[in-house]
């Protein structure tokens, strides 16, 4: 495999994989099933979100799971926050960055963090303060939910993305990635609206988290590709949702988007056996849960050699 990979998969599936499921994985569970993530070369992984227990109990030992996460030499942890609260804790257990989810929906705002857009942009603002403050080494993100359509709210003028996007950044967010929370998003739009972000904020533009509610993540992910995108979110075994988007349902499944890099030559730093086993750790985890995977399905093609197409 190559030393420096040429895209950078960011494992979501320990926030949004977890909170989208109504089992709560053990944190022993979650420490394994981390584990096994880096084992397999994974070197971005969002652990966790800051959000109260008795609306998200899935998400109790936020702390100590990116306590034990930070440990992993070379591993960016992320964790999710909604407000200035969820970052103070997430800062004060020492996550190397933070993600804020801003929506490019008013429905969906309110819905999801009770505040207007606008609202959020102060909001990010605040927390951006509060970085500087007492951790100037971590990392913000403001990425964009909803960007390619709301289940609330219906279609989402591509203008209020991109005039998000710009708001974000003037509030100090070092990226702003689009998110296609509920899987509304199709490849030429996909294009489209990275294009324009990558136009507008240059190396602020963020990563590409896409959906595969209607069966399009994986085009979309090449679509986002083909626009300049190299950091892509995915969750193991396509475990992921919004509990607070209608019919959102499942992430691009990991070890699908894996493959599908790795056949065209396109390095990820990836080792797909080893993820397989980091898949098993987790459905030994979170039994009688749902879990998708073409590749898993079909296993790899005949002849096919990890790294081969790039020799």
């Amino acid at each position: 495999m190559a030393s420096t990979p040429d895209v950078l998969i960011s494992e979501c599936g320990p926030r949004d994989g977890l909170q989208s499921i109504d089992v709560v994985m053990a944190t022993d569970d979650k420490r394994r099933w981390i584990d096994a993530l880096y084992a397999a070369g994974l070197r971005e992984i969002e652990v966790c979100s800051f959000v109260p227990p008795r609306l998200m109990p899935q998400m109790a030992d936020a702390a100590e799971v990116v306590r034990h996460a930070v440990r992993l030499p070379g591993l960016q942890v992320l964790a999710l926050v909604p407000n200035l609260r969820g970052a103070e804790s997430a800062l004060e257990a020492g996550a190397h960055r933070i993600t804020i989810p801003v929506s490019a929906s008013e429905a969906h705002s309110l819905a999801n963090v009770r505040k207007t857009r606008a609202q959020m942009v102060e909001e990010v603002a605040r927390i951006v303060e509060l970085r500087n403050a007492r951790a100037p080494h971590a990392g913000i993100e403001a990425n964009i939910s909803v960007a390619f359509g709301c289940s609330i709210q219906g279609a989402v003028p591509e203008d209020d993305v991109i005039e998000l996007a710009q708001q974000l950044a003037a509030a100090g967010a070092g990226e702003t990635g689009l998110s296609d929370t509920t899987g509304y998003g199709n490849p030429a739009q996909t294009r489209r609206l990275f294009t324009r972000l990558h136009e507008m904020l240059g190396p602020k533009a963020g990563a590409a988290h896409m959906h595969n509610t209607r069966g399009l993540g994986l085009a979309n992910c090449l679509a986002a590709y083909e626009a300049g995108v190299r950091t892509f979110d995915s969750s193991l075994g396509g475990l992921g949702g919004c509990p607070y988007a209608p019919g959102a349902s499942g992430n691009v499944v990991t070890e699908d988007l894996v493959f599908m890099f790795e056949a065209m030559g396109v390095s990820t730093g990836i080792d797909l056996s080893k993820l397989e086993a980091a898949r098993d750790v987790m459905t030994r985890a979170l039994p009688g849960v749902p879990v998708y995977g073409m590749v898993h399905e079909a296993g790899l093609p005949k002849g096919f050699v990890q790294g081969a197409a790039r020799v």
